[in-house]
Order: structure tokens, then C-alpha cells, then sequence
């Protein structure tokens, strides 16, 4: 079986285990920490696997009303991407990425990090609930 049949025939969060499984080391002990932590901020999450291409395996995004953050991993950090960050308020300053970009914003987690559990899922709530308000993202000025 190829690439785009495993992800037609396994759902969207046996991939992100798989994923979490495969990576065998603290990058994804972090995105299953992470994973978790947004779950109870958002129980009504929806898990998604998107973005695969053959350069690519795809990348897991947590979605509610619109897409909430993504999880990728790379060599040396775990990268949570708000796609609404720019509009959240964090005042705990997780963002520590993107923080240039007029509407995104992401938390970048290197090895043996801790990401204050209360502070994030603040983030992932207020996220949240943007995407069910309906109302776009205030637009930076140029």
C-alpha cells in the first residue's frame, strides 16, 4: 500500500500517532504532550492530516471552526503553528516564531523545553473560539 492509500484508509488521528510513534524520541513525546493539552483546552478538536505530497509525509492540524494550529516536527524543534495567531493575545509570550507575519504566529519547542501547560491552552481556547465567532483576524496596518 502507498503513501495516499495509508492516509485514505487511516483516520486523521491514527496518523498523527503513527507520527508521534515514528519520530520515537522527544520530539514526539512533545507533540503528544502538546496533543494532549490542546484536547483538553478544545474537547471538541477535530484532528486532520493534511499537506501530504511525496516530498512530504503531511502534517497534523487541529481544526474547530477553521484550523487552530499545525505540528511539525524538524531536527532540532517542534513547531506549533497558529494560522490566527497575530490576533491572539499572549500574554505569557509563547509565541516565539513567526513573529513577523501579519496573521501567523508559532511556538517553537526545542529539547527538553517546557511550555507553560495553562498559558498554551489559553492560546488553543482563544483560538478557538475566533474561528466560532465568525469574524475575520484584525489585519495589520501596512
Amino acid at each position: 500500500m502507498d503513501d495516499s492509500q495509508a492516509s485514505q484508509s487511516q483516520s486523521a488521528s491514527e496518523l498523527i500517532s503513527m507520527r508521534i510513534s515514528e519520530l520515537g524520541d522527544w520530539r514526539g513525546e512533545t507533540i503528544s504532550r502538546m496533543r494532549k493539552l490542546i484536547h483538553e483546552a478544545l474537547p471538541d478538536v477535530i484532528e486532520e492530516w493534511k499537506w501530504a505530497k511525496a516530498s512530504s509525509p503531511g502534517t497534523p492540524v487541529w481544526s474547530q471552526n477553521g484550523i487552530i494550529c499545525t505540528g511539525e516536527s524538524y531536527k532540532s524543534v517542534v513547531k506549533l503553528t497558529f494560522f490566527k495567531g497575530a490576533s491572539l493575545e499572549d500574554p505569557a509570550g509563547l509565541f516565539n516564531s513567526s513573529l513577523e507575519g501579519k496573521t501567523r504566529r508559532a511556538i517553537d519547542i526545542a529539547e527538553g523545553e517546557n511550555v507553560d501547560a495553562t498559558a498554551f491552552k489559553a492560546l488553543i481556547t482563544q483560538a478557538g473560539d475566533l474561528n466560532s465567532s465568525g469574524t475575520s483576524p484584525k489585519k495589520a496596518k501596512s
